[in-house]
């Protein structure tokens, strides 16, 4: 029988089939590991939202468990500081033009983007957006957040990564269809300030660019930092698709709800791609998270709402992990928000000699030395970068910290073994 020798994958896909997550997946099920890799909490969803999952699941109503278009049960999503309700930033969740987290950013990129289309891409940047621009038939178009050691002499935080003004200026052109942002950014942690949002905006009017912003991580801010919406600022409105996701938000990452606010001229391009690709969600899972929401509107800015306690106890997890890693020698970037943390592991270079001329990245090559060697899993920071810049910040590793006591607890008794081992005569 002959075989088919044609080639099938379109030439826009080339490079894209690699997969850190696939490679570090499989690392960390065949070695017996510490995972502070992967970016899921290994703690429960709260009792309430599993509660209105299982009363959508067995309740009355059978059409929970047909298309979602069929069922539309509007829901308001909880309000923003400083906003009123009134504001267009809020729409409802559970409607037609809700969307899937696995497909938002993919929907916005493919809904808006033309063959040649540039987007650009802040770095380090959620390995997904390169493929998806590129699937999209974009071009992508990257500028780094450049780290600027602290004068104090204290650790590093994420607000000191900050954007060049004139670099990111440099990369707008006629061609720039849109800008990827992503704050509360994975993996830094970074929380964009004001003054530079207003950076960005004032680019976006400037060359009439679109902003889609990945604000996955909006409750996930910590010592009191403020998470800015872009779709805020002036002019930003009426050229801006926001992206939530109901995991990162209720800890239930596999549920894969999201949704998209933004104008009606934006979004009913999305609708177009989202009805003709995955067409819609699970229903059951998207009546939970709207009653998770419809409680913490309720409970907006008292203690006991979720939104409140959860960002509380993240907290504490960085700030122990942050002391855990400092002792050890990792230097840490304490992050602002999110539950992912970056370290510094320059120190370390005696332990994993680099090698020269090397294709794969040092740190790629440390974390997977790590797994095998120490039993602890973290993701290398260069996974986050372009391939022509990967090299250029290739001593840093991400962990996440969104884990029980008991996981970071394990992930300390290994450090603090490797610190004896690496002072021991």
């Amino acid at each position: 029988q002959a075989k088919m020798s044609r080639p099938v994958q379109a030439r826009r896909l080339e490079g894209t089939d690699k997969n850190i997550w696939v490679e570090f997946v499989k690392l960390a099920t065949t070695y017996s590991t510490v995972n502070l890799g992967q970016g899921f909490p290994d703690f429960p969803p709260p009792d309430f939202l599993t509660e209105a999952f299982m009363r959508a699941l067995s309740g009355e109503n059978h059409m929970l468990h047909q298309y979602t278009r069929g069922f539309v049960r509007g829901q308001t999503l909880p309000p923003q500081k400083p906003l009123p309700r009134t504001h267009p930033c809020f729409r409802r969740l559970l409607q037609p033009n809700s969307h899937p987290f696995s497909h938002l950013t993919g929907t916005p990129t493919s809904g808006e983007e033309d063959e040649g289309d540039e987007v650009i891409i802040i770095e380090p940047f959620f390995d997904c957006y390169e493929p998806m621009v590129k699937m999209a038939g974009g071009t992508p178009v990257f500028v780094p957040l450049r780290p600027k050691a602290p004068k104090d002499g204290k650790l590093m935080s994420s607000a000191d990564w900050q954007l060049d003004p004139a670099e990111l200026a440099s990369k707008f052109s006629k061609q720039t269809k849109a800008i990827v942002l992503n704050s509360p950014n994975n993996p830094l942690g970074k929380v964009f300030s004001r003054g530079e949002l207003e950076l960005i905006a004032d680019l976006c009017v400037k060359h009439d660019v679109l902003c889609i912003s990945d604000e996955v991580y909006e409750w996930l801010v910590y010592d009191g930092k403020e998470h800015i919406r872009i779709a805020t600022l002036q002019g930003m409105w009426d050229r801006t698709v926001m992206i939530g996701s109901a995991g990162k938000s209720f800890s239930a990452t596999g549920w894969k709800v999201g949704w998209t606010v933004g104008p009606n001229c934006l979004l009913q391009h999305l609708r177009t791609m989202q009805q003709n690709s995955v067409y819609h969600c699970a229903t059951v899972a998207q009546e939970a998270v709207a009653q998770g929401f419809q409680r913490e509107l309720e409970l907006y800015g008292k203690p006991e709402s979720y939104f409140m306690q959860l960002p509380r106890e993240l907290q504490q997890k960085r700030d122990w992990l942050v002391q855990s890693l400092d002792a050890v020698g990792m230097k840490p970037i304490v992050p602002e928000g999110t539950y992912f943390l970056v370290a510094d592991i320059s120190r370390f270079k005696s332990d994993v000699p680099d090698v020269p001329d090397s294709d794969e990245p040092y740190d790629s090559r440390f974390a997977k030395w790590m797994v095998k060697n120490k039993g602890l899993a973290a993701i290398p920071l260069s996974a986050f970068y372009c391939g022509a810049h990967k090299n250029n910040y290739n001593h840093f590793i991400r962990f996440c910290f969104a884990k029980e006591e008991a996981t970071l607890k394990a992930a300390n008794d290994i450090l603090q073994k490797w610190k004896q081992e690496k002072t021991s005569p």
